[in-house]
């Protein structure tokens, strides 16, 4: 059973440093991490010490963990780790309630004047929501871990709009006008204080530093976000403001010469991948390496980017738990039966072959395989 017993039991012996600074919360199924980057770094332009924690992370679990663009020190990960290791087993808390609690100790030891924190999974009783934030975001809704939230587009709505508090607005940048009447409802009988709905659809008003059409909504619903902080964080005016240019997020459509990196890891993200692979015009042949966790909607997805390539390459990346890795007899079926479509399950020997004359190679299907192939490829993964 969920809950946010373990984060707020860690939180108390650190003395609730999750109330030492404001914060902005951003949910929604894609988009957090995007939506984050832009509000993070239209705050640092403001002259503001600004916090962010993310996740996943794609090398090292430090990456979620970054202060003015600095991620937190080995050392002091490892002090907070061992600090509170006796209580994290105590009160049973996973991973990513131990991290958020560390993340909450480390921005305000670092004194941040402000941070964005984006939701882990689903809303209402993920570990982040300890906050009382300036303002809540559900950038937009898609079926996601279908296995803990279900396949109820409704019901992973209302635990998305879970983040929304008594007096505070929230931002939707959702569409779809069912969707959107229920995270309005939702919002309000949390009590928010008004619920905003981003114009997503509205022309750009300047380049962004994230690549892809998509990024056009992640920019409004940020700029949405920033219009609702009070002063001196926002409001911040009505066009996408110059310093949307400069965001940066590891591994969303991420350009690194002759090699793309997107996190892309269920339908919708990959059809926006394809989408902007079409848009960017990638040098042909282009050739994709792909590994998609086993309870994700592979097939479809599949289906999607297969078109879109000239070759794709299907592995296991080493960092995905053995439960969650495909299934070598039903991924090897599936790639027997189709054309320009081959099964290597070792990583390095997929990662040489996808390179076999390729002009364009594309890393895709989920965090681990992105983050596991920028960690054995040459120079990619510095992390300071």
């Amino acid at each position: 059973m969920w809950s946010l017993g373990p984060t707020q039991g860690l939180l108390d012996l650190l003395g609730h440093p999750e109330r030492h600074f404001p914060a902005v919360h951003i949910g929604g199924t894609n988009g957090k991490g995007s939506t984050a980057a832009f509000t993070a770094a239209e705050l640092a332009a403001r002259g503001f010490r600004v916090g962010v924690y993310t996740s996943p992370h794609l090398v090292s679990p430090r990456e979620r963990i970054v202060v003015d663009g600095v991620p937190i020190s080995p050392d002091a990960f490892a002090e907070w780790t061992t600090f509170l290791k006796a209580h994290i087993e105590r009160l049973d808390a996973s991973f990513f309630e131990a991290t958020t609690a560390i993340a909450l100790a480390d921005l305000a030891a670092r004194g941040v004047d402000i941070a964005v924190l984006e939701v882990g999974l689903g809303g209402r009783l993920d570990s982040t929501n300890v906050i009382t934030p300036l303002v809540s975001v559900v950038t937009k809704i898609a079926l996601e871990h279908t296995d803990y939230l279900g396949h109820d587009l409704g019901g992973i709505a209302r635990e998305k709009a879970g983040i929304a508090k008594p007096g505070v607005p929230f931002v939707t940048g959702e569409r779809d006008p069912a969707m959107q009447r229920v995270l309005r409802d939702e919002a309000e009988r949390l009590g928010a204080s008004r619920v905003v709905l981003a114009d997503t659809q509205r022309a750009p008003t300047r380049a962004l530093g994230l690549r892809g059409v998509h990024q056009h909504a992640n920019a409004w619903v940020a700029l949405a976000a920033l219009n609702e902080l009070p002063a001196p964080f926002g409001p911040v005016g009505e066009c996408w403001p110059e310093s949307f240019e400069r965001a940066y997020i590891a591994g969303r459509f991420e350009v690194r010469g002759r090699w793309i990196f997107d996190v892309a890891h269920n339908p919708d993200g990959m059809a926006v991948l394809v989408a902007t692979l079409k848009a960017e015009r990638a040098a042909r042949p282009l050739h994709a390496l792909v590994g998609i966790r086993n309870d994700k909607e592979w097939e479809a997805m599949l289906a999607t980017l297969a078109p879109a390539v000239d070759r794709l390459i299907l592995t296991v990346a080493p960092s995905v738990a053995p439960e969650r890795r495909w299934l070598p007899e039903e991924i090897a079926l599936w790639s027997q039966a189709r054309r320009g479509v081959v099964w290597e399950p070792d990583f390095a020997s997929a990662l040489d072959l996808v390179q076999q004359g390729a002009e364009t190679m594309l890393v895709t299907g989920s965090f681990h395989t992105v983050g596991d192939a920028l960690a054995r490829l040459p120079g990619f993964a510095a992390l300071d």
